[in-house]
């Protein structure tokens, strides 16, 4: 059961302003669907208690983590007053980490943001390869090249990264270990209980003849 805030109350400017731009970043960049302006704070089972504590992960979004393990859960929403007194214990360079460790931990398109600057690079070169054959002057001529020959090789570059980001996104995953599927619950058919009960019952005769044949 989780609660997610309708709205919130907070007498800290800045704080009011940053609480809402990094929840709609966060559900623009997400991989996984995770409950926006939701708390900390929830109602958890036993079951997905002991699956989030098997994760080995050291920075830990709890919100996000709680919805990966893909568990049914509830939404119940609530109005969040502003504190009657006192501060939060979270410095203000501690939120700005909470909040880049949930987006590393459930994003890779940050990494992946250097394959969109290169294709940006490589289109305004090609417009400026486009205007250095079409110019008449000789100075924008050469203007036009050395612009089109920074953009494209910038755009190498941009690219090699992206590259570089997909491995490393990948050599993160595998740090990470996370498990490939949790299973809910086993449900076993009649027909296998059914099989298992001779093969025990052959074992037990087979053990009661040799301790028959020892005792001899």
């Amino acid at each position: 059961m989780v609660a997610v805030r309708r709205s919130r109350q907070e007498r800290r400017k800045i704080l009011a302003k940053l609480f809402p731009l990094f929840y709609r970043v966060m559900g623009a960049l997400s991989d996984y669907p995770i409950p926006l302006n939701a708390g900390i704070f929830s109602l958890m089972s036993r079951r997905v208690v002991d699956s989030i504590n098997k994760m080995g992960e050291r920075n830990r979004y709890l919100p996000g983590l709680r919805a990966w393990v893909g568990y049914r859960s509830r939404v119940i929403y609530y109005d969040r007053q502003d504190r009657l007194a006192g501060d939060g214990k979270l410095s203000f360079i501690s939120r700005i980490k909470y909040a880049m460790d949930a987006i590393t931990s459930f994003s890779y398109k940050p990494l992946r943001l250097s394959f969109a600057l290169f294709f940006f690079a490589s289109s305004i070169s090609a417009l400026l390869t486009l205007c250095m054959l079409v110019s008449s002057s000789s100075v924008a001529t050469a203007g036009f090249g050395v612009g089109a020959a920074v953009f494209f090789v910038g755009g190498l570059l941009l690219l090699c990264m992206g590259v570089l980001g997909e491995y490393l996104g990948r050599v993160y995953d595998e740090v990470r270990s996370r498990p490939l599927s949790i299973i809910n619950r086993v449900y076993h058919s009649g027909s296998l209980h059914a099989a298992q009960v001779p093969m025990l019952a052959v074992q037990s005769d087979k053990y009661q003849n040799r301790n028959a044949s020892e005792a001899a």
